[in-house]
């Protein structure tokens, strides 16, 4: 939402064409910048394009088009330049210097919407430990901005030994900060342990692509759908019923983006674990995106980096009730057979989805039989508590030895995900050997 008790910012972007970013239009890369910058609360009046060989290293773009940038900054009477990737503390100085305006870059701006979106603690802790992290190289930038446009109070004096005083600030305070998280951490490892019996899905997508509206559709979890980038920030988990007596946990996690910074991932550690740590992932995918092939590979990219890259996906082609190009569909569903076609908004396509998530979840699982002593009543709820019990019957057994002495058992019979074998194989080890007791005379008779 836009801030109405300020006016908006203009804003200028700026972007730069080099041999290895021909494979993202950079077209493309400048709306999703304008759509970033239109989420932030500014009001985009120009772009500006460059084709360099390679990036500028002292102003990122040529000497050039830093002038004519400096005149459409004088001419439109712009609040701030964006531009569209990263910029080193040399340049952002440099800059600074020559176009006497507010600058952002791609990260500084994603972590200005994700300070406005943080609303749980958890989120804001995240976003201040990124912004930190991300201001902490770019010192210098803060105290020229101030000595050149404010003067007076506070701009004078010791200069470099103020910037060493507020690195070490920063220093101390991001300190305190990954602490929380850490604490943090350790809190929702607890949280999911107690959800061990359900098979745990997370959605994951570029954002936008509609997940939270899904997350809605499939389990009415009210989660804020709203068509802007980044609306989501925390992951919200809730139950979902996939067919009758067949529950999964659902959770939403933050969008991807192009470029997201990789501050902003590290920072948002316990946030994607959700990620790391679920059975199955289901990829949205905005399917009336002209790029969303590129979209794909994006998440794909950041899911690898995340370490979840080999995890079973589901692909879910959100929005179909808006494709209009004729022949899409058939030639979609021949190139991705197991994916599922759905409109989140309007319900479609729904229980198609539900049964092929089943369908992937329980392609993990493994059936066993396993005859555990009535003693063992902490195993025996162990089993209950990681598996799916298809029945459990009492029984005499024994070890094979016919001197033994039968002992009660319970004989289950249960699926379970390969995740829990490493659970699992040492306690199946240690009743291996039992077998069900036939007594003498039941043979004889």
């Amino acid at each position: 939402m836009h801030d109405h008790t300020h006016p908006a910012e203009s804003a200028v972007l700026v972007g730069v064409i080099t041999p290895d970013t021909t494979r993202w239009n950079v077209e493309d890369s400048l709306n999703e910048l304008a759509e970033l910058a239109d989420t932030a609360g500014a009001v985009v009046t120009d772009r500006i394009t460059q084709s360099l060989s390679k990036l500028n290293p002292a102003t990122y773009v040529g000497k050039g088009k830093v002038d004519e940038l400096k005149r459409l900054v004088a001419a439109r009477n712009s609040d701030l330049v964006i531009f569209d990737d990263d910029l080193s503390p040399v340049q952002i100085r440099n800059l600074e210097k020559a176009l006497g305006c507010k600058l952002l870059d791609r990260s500084a701006l994603i972590l200005d919407i994700f300070a406005t979106r943080a609303k749980t603690a958890v989120a804001k802790t995240q976003v201040e430990l990124a912004q930190l992290d991300y201001l902490r190289t770019r010192l210098t930038r803060q105290w020229t901005h101030l000595s050149r446009q404010k003067g007076g109070i506070g701009t004078k004096g010791p200069g470099e030994t103020q910037i060493e005083t507020d690195r070490r600030l920063i220093g101390d305070r991001m300190s305190s900060l990954k602490d929380r998280l850490e604490k943090i951490d350790r809190q929702r490892t607890i949280q999911r342990k107690g959800r061990d019996r359900f098979s745990r899905v997370s959605l994951v997508g570029y954002t936008n692509a509609g997940k939270s509206t899904l997350m809605n559709a499939l389990a009415g979890a009210g989660v804020l759908a709203e068509d802007r980038l980044f609306a989501t920030l925390d992951a919200t988990t809730r139950q979902v019923e996939l067919s009758p007596n067949k529950e999964a946990l659902l959770s939403d996690t933050v969008g991807f983006i192009r470029k997201l910074p990789h501050k902003l991932i590290e920072s948002f550690k316990s946030t994607l674990d959700e990620v790391r740590e679920s059975d199955v992932l289901m990829h949205v995918i905005d399917v009336t995106h002209p790029r969303f092939e590129d979209h794909i590979e994006v998440v794909n990219e950041t899911l690898r980096e995340l370490g979840a890259g080999s995890k079973p996906v589901l692909l879910v082609f959100n929005k179909v009730d808006m494709v209009e190009e004729p022949g899409l569909f058939g030639a979609l569903r021949a190139q991705y057979e197991d994916a599922a076609f759905v409109s989140a908004l309007r319900g479609i396509g729904l229980d198609d989805l539900k049964k092929r998530l089943l369908e992937v979840i329980e392609r993990d699982f493994v059936e066993r039989i396993v005859y555990v002593p009535v003693v063992e009543a902490k195993t025996i709820a162990q089993i209950h508590r990681v598996s799916n019990v298809l029945s459990e019957d009492y029984m005499y057994a024994r070890n094979g030895e016919p001197a033994e002495r039968p002992v009660a058992v319970a004989r289950l019979h249960f699926r379970s995900a390969r995740r829990y074998d490493r659970d699992l194989e040492p306690v199946l080890a240690r009743f291996a050997e039992l077998t069900p007791y036939v007594p003498p005379d039941a043979v004889t008779r």
